[in-house]
C-alpha cells in the first residue's frame, strides 16, 4: 500500500492529508519545529508523527509539498537532500519556471516530480476542492489513486509539468487581486465616511467582492501567504511578456498586512493597517 508524506500540514495540508487517510492511506508528517496549531491540526487529521525528514524519505512512496510558495524551493531541497526516490508532488502557488527548477532538484535523488495546484476551499464533508495535476503519467495516476473516494476531486491536465501551476496563478492572479482591490477600495471609502454608500451600490450588483466585506479581514490575515503567491503569479506573467503591474500591486498592498499573520480581527482594524508602510 502506498504511504503519502506531508511537508508540512497547515490548514490546507491538514485537510488534504485528512482525505487520504480517510481512505485507509498512512499519511506521514514530521513535527520538529512546527507550532503547537500545526501539531493539533495533524493529531486531528489522523496523521503519523516520524523522528526526521530522513526517516520520511525511506519510508514514504509519495511527498506531498503545501507549503507557503516562497519555500517551496527550500522544501524539495531538503527532500532531495535525504535521498527520497519515490514520487515528489508540488502542490504550492508557484510559477512554471519554479516547477522545472524543483523537478531538477528532486530528480537528483531519484524522484519523479508531479506538478499539483489545489483550488477551492480546504476539504470537508461538505467541501470539494479541486486537485489538478500534470506531469509523467505514471506518477500522476499513483498520486491520484491516493484520493479515490474522498471528497478532493482530482482532475488531470495533459502536457507535461508546469500546467497545473499555471492555472493555479491564472485563477489566482484574478481572484486574489480583485479581493484586494476591493479592500483598498473600502479603505478608501472609509476614509471619507462613504463606506456604507459603496457598500449599498455593490450590493445592487449581480455579483461583486466589494460587496463580501467580511471576506477582508480573511484576506488580511491569510496576505502572508498570498503575497508570494502574488510574487509568483508575477514572474509567470513576465516569462510570457504580459503584463504584470496589477499582481505587482497587489503584492505590495498585501505585504502591507505583512504583521497580521493569521490574527483574528474586524474589518476597521483590517482596513486601518492598509494604511502602515512595510519596513
Amino acid at each position: 500500500m502506498t504511504t503519502l508524506g506531508i511537508l508540512h500540514p497547515g490548514s490546507m495540508g491538514a485537510a488534504v492529508a485528512a482525505q487520504v487517510v480517510s481512505a485507509g492511506t498512512e499519511v506521514l508528517w514530521y513535527p520538529e519545529g512546527r507550532s503547537e496549531a500545526t501539531k493539533d491540526r495533524a493529531t486531528r487529521a489522523g496523521l503519523t508523527a516520524v523522528d526526521t525528514i530522513t526517516e520520511m524519505a525511506h519510508t514514504a512512496d509519495v511527498i506531498l509539498s503545501l507549503c507557503p510558495p516562497a519555500n517551496a524551493v527550500e522544501v524539495a531541497h531538503s527532500v532531495a537532500a535525504h535521498s527520497f526516490s519515490g514520487v515528489y508532488v508540488d502542490g504550492n502557488a508557484i510559477s512554471p519556471a519554479n516547477v522545472k527548477a524543483i523537478g531538477a532538484i528532486v530528480a537528483s535523488a531519484g524522484a519523479q516530480l508531479v506538478d499539483g495546484s489545489v483550488i477551492g476551499s480546504p476539504p470537508s464533508a461538505t467541501k470539494s476542492p479541486r486537485l489538478y495535476l500534470s506531469g509523467p503519467e505514471s506518477p500522476v495516476e499513483i498520486v491520484a489513486g491516493l484520493f479515490e473516494g474522498t471528497t478532493v476531486n482530482v482532475i488531470t491536465l495533459q502536457g507535461g509539468l508546469g500546467k497545473a501551476s499555471a492555472l493555479k496563478l491564472s485563477y489566482s492572479t484574478f481572484q486574489k487581486a480583485s479581493r484586494v482591490l476591493a479592500a483598498v477600495s473600502h479603505a478608501l471609502a472609509r476614509d471619507w465616511g462613504v463606506d456604507e454608500q459603496l457598500v449599498d451600490i455593490a450590493r445592487d450588483r449581480t455579483s461583486s467582492y466589494l460587496a463580501e466585506t467580511t471576506y477582508i479581514p480573511k484576506v488580511a490575515a491569510r496576505a502572508w501567504r498570498w503575497a508570494p503567491e502574488m510574487r509568483e503569479a508575477e514572474s509567470s506573467l513576465a516569462e510570457t511578456s504580459l503584463p504584470t503591474e496589477l499582481v505587482a500591486a497587489a503584492a505590495a498592498v498585501m505585504e502591507r498586512w505583512k504583521d497580521a499573520k493569521d490574527l483574528p480581527m474586524e474589518l476597521p482594524e483590517a482596513l486601518e493597517r492598509l494604511h502602515e508602510m512595510p519596513d
